[in-house]
């Protein structure tokens, strides 16, 4: 489980494809505190590390595997090195959910659209894919590479978020453009309620 507070960012140094599978080793202030098992949030994606690597000038770097299914759900397939990662370990039992509650499976794609420079803070405007399982409210909570953010009007296929100077600084949404993609997990709580609507709907109307 995460939160979306993003705590740090990754360099993506090396990109190795193995069948469909691809290997990435990615370096940040915290890679030396990782372990090997361990499930870290990669631009909201939940993977596993699978090792970790000493470079000759001391610092540190740990690998993960991006599957064919993660693959095709998520922009992972379009990192290269020196992309830019946002970090987040695993909520401690004993911690505070500063954001909301993030799984780390990301649902589908988004688009940006339009980036605003509202002097101060930035309005990124993004269209998905709408099904009736993906729902976004108004100031409810979406989590986009990994941060939560909060929704701003959603009308028909598009919303949009607002980014604190903060946000800009620690997260790669600094590097986001109109026409790039990035990861969307909608609230799970949303998720669960749609679910359910559907399944109980056939009955009501019998």
């Amino acid at each position: 489980m995460f939160t979306g507070i993003i705590e740090t960012l990754g360099t993506v140094k090396k990109v190795t494809r193995e069948q469909s599978n691809i290997h990435f080793e990615i370096a940040s202030e915290l890679s030396h505190e990782l372990k090997v098992d361990q499930s870290v949030s990669h631009n909201g994606v939940c993977l596993t590390v699978t090792a970790l690597e000493q470079y000759p000038d001391g610092s540190t770097a740990h690998r993960v595997t991006a599957i064919d299914e993660t693959l095709q759900r998520t922009n992972l397939g379009h990192w290269q090195p020196g992309s830019m990662v946002n970090i987040e370990r695993c909520l401690p039992m004993n911690g505070r959910l500063d954001g909301h509650m993030v799984q780390g499976h990301v649902d589908t794609l988004a688009t940006c659209i339009s980036v605003e420079d509202r002097g101060g803070s930035w309005v990124f405007t993004f269209r998905y894919t709408l099904t009736p399982e993906h729902i976004l409210v108004d100031k409810g909570s979406v989590c986009l590479n990994g941060v939560s953010l909060t929704v701003v009007n959603p009308v028909a296929d598009t919303f949009s978020v607002a980014i604190i100077p903060y946000t800009w600084e620690h997260t790669n949404f600094k590097t986001i453009q109109a026409g790039d993609t990035v990861n969307i997990e909608f609230d799970i709580i949303g998720k669960y309620i749609a679910r359910y609507m559907a399944q109980i709907t056939p009955r009501v109307s019998e």
